[in-house]
């Protein structure tokens, strides 16, 4: 139940069901232009094309449109053309098909891989394509979905991204909070190799999480522009101070990955100083907590005392730069150790097949 809770409260969560309905009103309010204002015959790319049209941001918005336009077009021309020299046969789904996707791939178009393919995929197979009397209409029918979908994504409720930007932080603030605990839980039983493979694991899935999260915070970035709402330049401001917040959090998950691999390679724990091995579990169970509840208090006194206990097993309290010493030495024997296996491999191939499988 908590969780259920915890979803509804995600910014990005109502942000993508109001776009969801802002695209559905775009269909609904092309489809409705077309045919009772223009007059259009079956008008169903004026809604395809609003739909396309609507994206999480008003300059996204703006952006695509141009790509969608030509897009549309595109695959409208080659499905009458198909449609004249073919008929609506498979040599004709396959022509259109293939000059649409190939179309795509070009720098262009690349934003709209698709929408050519499927635009003269849907105007082939509908009938249309061999009355060319039709193709005014056809491009009339595109061009008000396009235009549709623009005004409702720059008038109705421009979108915000940066309060989902944010949240976003804090979920992987919580997430690696739960990590360094769980290595502090399974320490203090003497974990095993598949609990340290777990842990790896656990820090691929926050990258992850760092991805969305870059994502979400260009989207932020980008939804300012363009954005008619008073708050965006301020808002949008606000969301760049979230950058370096961010990247530390993509240090830190780097760091536990680390942390974790050199665990790996020195188990058994039990094997481990007793005195070094309970003071350095119980600032990582501290630091652990201390990440989830998010509270700065507790982390710096976490850092005094790690500080401390640095300077006493270095034999030199007032300098940091003996831990940092370590800290580096371990980081480049874990790298020349996982870069052994990669040296020997070179140069990196593929085997044949074995000689009954080639038979």
């Amino acid at each position: 139940m908590g969780a259920v809770r915890e979803r509804l409260r995600d910014p990005l969560l109502w942000g993508n069901a109001f776009l969801l309905v802002k695209a559905a009103g775009a269909a609904v309010i092309a489809w409705v232009l077309a045919r009772s204002v223009f007059g259009l015959a079956q008008p169903f790319l004026a809604p395809w094309a609003a739909l396309l049209t609507v994206h999480a941001t008003v300059y996204r918005t703006f952006a695509r449109g141009a790509q969608q336009v030509a897009s549309a077009v595109l695959g409208v021309l080659l499905a009458f053309a198909a449609g004249a020299a073919f008929g609506v046969n498979a040599a004709a789904l396959a022509v259109v098909l293939l000059l649409g996707l190939a179309a795509g791939t070009t720098r262009v178009l690349r934003d709209e891989s698709t929408t050519a393919a499927t635009t003269a995929l849907v105007v082939l197979l509908a009938g249309y394509s061999g009355d060319w009397s039709m193709l005014g209409n056809r491009l009339l029918d595109t061009l008000i979905g396009i235009v549709v979908g623009l005004l409702v994504n720059l008038l109705i409720w421009p979108p915000l991204r940066d309060r989902a930007a944010a949240r976003r932080l804090d979920v992987i603030d919580d997430r690696l909070g739960l990590v360094l605990s769980e290595m502090a839980r399974d320490l203090r039983e003497s974990p095993d190799r598949e609990q340290v493979d777990g842990w790896l694991e656990r820090t691929r899935e926050l990258d992850g999480d760092v991805s969305e999260a870059w994502a979400v915070l260009r989207q932020a970035r980008e939804s300012g522009r363009l954005n008619l709402r008073r708050a965006a330049a301020a808002r949008v401001g606000a969301a760049h101070g979230l950058v370096p917040l961010l990247a530390r959090l993509e240090q830190a998950i780097a760091d536990t990955r680390s942390m974790a691999a050199t665990i790996g390679r020195a188990l058994p724990v039990a094997s481990w100083d007793p005195e070094f091995r309970d003071t350095w579990i119980d600032l990582l169970a501290r630091t652990g907590a201390a990440v989830s509840e998010a509270d700065a208090r507790a982390l710096a006194l976490v850092r005094a005392d790690l500080i401390a206990v640095a300077g006493e097993r270095f034999g030199d309290t007032g300098s940091a730069s003996r831990p940092a010493q370590g800290a580096l030495l371990v980081n480049l024997r874990n790298i020349l150790e996982v870069m052994d296996a990669v040296a020997d491999a070179q140069p990196v191939g593929v085997g044949a097949p074995p000689v009954a499988l080639t038979r």
